[in-house]
Parts: C-alpha cells; structure tokens; sequence
C-alpha cells in the first residue's frame, strides 16, 4: 500500500478484498475449500490422524469423525501442547500463546497462535479497506492507528517443567502483523507491552497516558481495538487532561470489536467521545481467530468464509452458517486451522443475506436481553 497513486492503491485494494467477495457471493464453494485446506493440515497432526483426516471426504464424513469440541473439551489437548507435544494439534511451532480476558466462566483460556494464524488474523483489516474504497478517502493512510490494544505479553504459566510466555491474542496480533498493514499503529505494541501486563485501574492509566503521549500531536485517522478500552481511554483523556478524543484528532474510522451490540447501544457514547462523523466498523473476533468484519454501513458483520469453516446448532440441527435464515439463531461452531469444529461459546443472529451478528454468549437469557437492549436503542433489528 506504499503506492501514492489513486488508481493503483485501488486495484490493491481490490485484489486484498477479492477472496473474500469472491467467498461472500459463493459461499457454499469457500466452505468447501477451507474443509479441504483444514483437513490437510489436521492430516498432520496426532489428533487428526486419531479422527481419519486423511480419509474424510465429504462434510458428512467430517461432521461424523470430528466430534464438536467445546475449550473445556480441547483444554487437556492445548495442556499438552503447551508441554512439548507441538504436533498433537500443530502443523507449525506456536509464536505465542493467547490468552482470554477471563470474561467465560471468570477463568482465561489459553490458545496456541502459530504464524499461519497470523497471516489468517490480517483479515481485520478488510473493513478498513472496503471504507477507503467506499469513501475515496485515501487521506486515512496518511495517518495513524490509535493503538489501543492489549499486551501481547503478560506473563508466564507453569507446565510440568517449563514456563510459557502468554499474552492476548490483539497485542500478539499487531507486535507480529504491524509491518504488513498499511498504517502505523502508535503506540507500538512494544512500547505496551513495556508497561507490563497488569490488569488493574493504574495499570490501564500507565496505557492510556502512553498513547497520549505517543498521540496527541499526530494525526489520528483510524482507532482499532477493544470496543469498551475505547471509550475508557476517551473518559480518561476528558479526566485527566480535560479534552475528549474529538478535540484532538478528526477520526475517520473505528475498527473494534470483544463486545455485541458496537453499532447500536455503544456508538452514541463512542460518537460522542471521538466525533459525530467518526465511522464505525465493528470487528467479530476471537482469542481463537478473526473470523468476520463489517462489509459497509450495514450495521452487521460478513464472515471470512474464505478463511474457516463456519457451522451453528440451531432448533437441535446442526447446519452451515451460510444456510441460516434472517431471524434465525444459532450457537457458532467454527473450524480454524488449529481447532476442529470448536464450539466457541457464541449465539449468532442471521440478519439479511450476508449480514450476522453476534448478541452474546450461548445463554438461555441472552435473547431477551440482545432484544431489550435493541429496544432501549430504538434499533428494532435495523441494518
């Protein structure tokens, strides 16, 4: 993306985003391919070859060798791995280990990031090129990412007799990805990662006043990461500096995701701290993978079916999440290059063709309460 000229950053652009349209308008094709590259990878590994990798020939052969897998299932698996055991489960030595924030049942998960993985996570990056490319505004390359993301490291974990070095999966994301994207990220993930992995108010204040520091005589153009770090770090800036992010910068985009509801109950608050004509992009990803990204205005995301495999539990059924219906809901089961049809946790609303949303965890509640809040937004299930 170094090329200044308009037309040829556009054509780029165009061939970055071509997999996915293509995979979006035949989505029934890309799954098909992402089972075949998967199970030629899990061919290779201990846990694939256990289940017949090598011999699964249709998506019915591989709904009927690999069980649905939920992390408390692959957790004494991934403890192995992180032993010594790499080709359990990998093809590749991991080049970090990823952990959760503890938001699923108060514990973390840890999950293995291996270099093909990394390459699958730039995907994030697409709903920041389909906006330049909807909006012509060039100018965003000419700025900064307000790097809000967590550390990529945070500390060690003791496995029989070895200590494993862990972070979250965005700060590992962007330390390793930060040379391929065609915006500098500041602060960079190292100067974070310096701070120390602390989770506590100080330790979120030592990172906030580091990006402003980093940030406040740049211009901030884009702001990607964590949705509710977003708006913590444009309420510190008002408390400890008494400015909101809209009085220092003109940001165009939000790339942001690790919550539901970005586009409806959070954009006012978000609006109000960095800007009425600040775009929102919302991110659908996970410690397991990057696995969808808002499209357009469309106030939804569209799933990198070019990239895993996408299958949902829905009324007692299992299908493809490709075969939902608008209204219908489902418990997400994906596939990545690591893990064999994993039952993230997550309920998935199919909206308009090919829009989805997230609205939470796989809760009997969580209905009610994704329909009480698009209530109180005035949302009423508008794209």
């Amino acid at each position: 993306m170094a090329a200044r000229d308009p037309q040829q950053m556009i054509q780029q652009m165009q061939q970055m985003l071509q997999p996915w349209e293509a995979a979006i308008a035949d989505p029934a094709k890309a799954q098909e391919a992402a089972l075949r590259r998967f199970l030629g990878g899990y061919a290779q590994t201990a846990y694939g070859r256990e289940h017949g990798a090598a011999s699964v020939a249709s998506l019915a052969d591989y709904r009927r060798a690999f069980p649905v897998m939920t992390y408390e299932s692959y957790e004494p698996l991934i403890q192995r791995v992180m032993a010594g055991e790499v080709d359990l489960l990998l093809t590749e030595p991991p080049v970090g280990w990823a952990i959760t924030r503890g938001t699923t049942k108060g514990t973390s998960k840890f999950i293995p990031m291996t270099a093909s993985d990394l390459q699958m996570r730039v995907s994030a990056g697409r709903a920041m090129l389909h906006y330049v490319l909807d909006t012509k505004r060039f100018d965003l390359f000419a700025g900064v990412n307000l790097n809000l993301n967590f550390p990529s490291r945070v500390g060690t974990v003791r496995v029989g007799e070895r200590e494993v070095e862990y972070g979250y999966s965005s700060g590992i994301y962007t330390r390793h990805v930060s040379e391929r994207t065609p915006i500098r990220s500041s602060p960079t993930q190292q100067e974070i990662d310096a701070l120390g992995g602390g989770k506590t108010a100080r330790d979120w204040e030592a990172r906030f006043e580091l990006a402003y520091e980093k940030c406040k005589d740049q211009n901030v153009t884009l702001v990607g990461g964590v949705a509710p770090t977003a708006s913590r770090f444009g309420r510190y800036l008002k408390r400890a500096h008494g400015v909101y992010p809209k009085d220092l910068w003109k940001t165009q985009i939000m790339t942001l995701g690790s919550v539901p509801s970005i586009n409806t109950s959070l954009a006012p608050g978000l609006r109000a701290l960095y800007g009425q004509a600040a775009q929102i992009r919302e991110i659908y990803g996970a410690t397991e993978g990057m696995f969808g990204q808002q499209r357009d205005e469309k106030r939804a995301w569209v799933p990198n079916y070019d990239l895993y495999l996408f299958e949902v539990e829905s009324g007692g059924e299992l299908k493809m999440l490709h075969e939902m219906h608008p209204g219908e809901m489902g418990s997400l089961v994906v596939s990545t290059p690591i893990l064999a049809r994993y039952k993230i946790g997550d309920l998935i609303l199919a909206c308009q063709p090919p829009y989805f949303r997230c609205i939470g965890r796989d809760e009997w509640w969580t209905p009610l309460w994704y329909g009480w809040k698009e209530l109180l937004s005035l949302n009423l299930g508008r794209l």
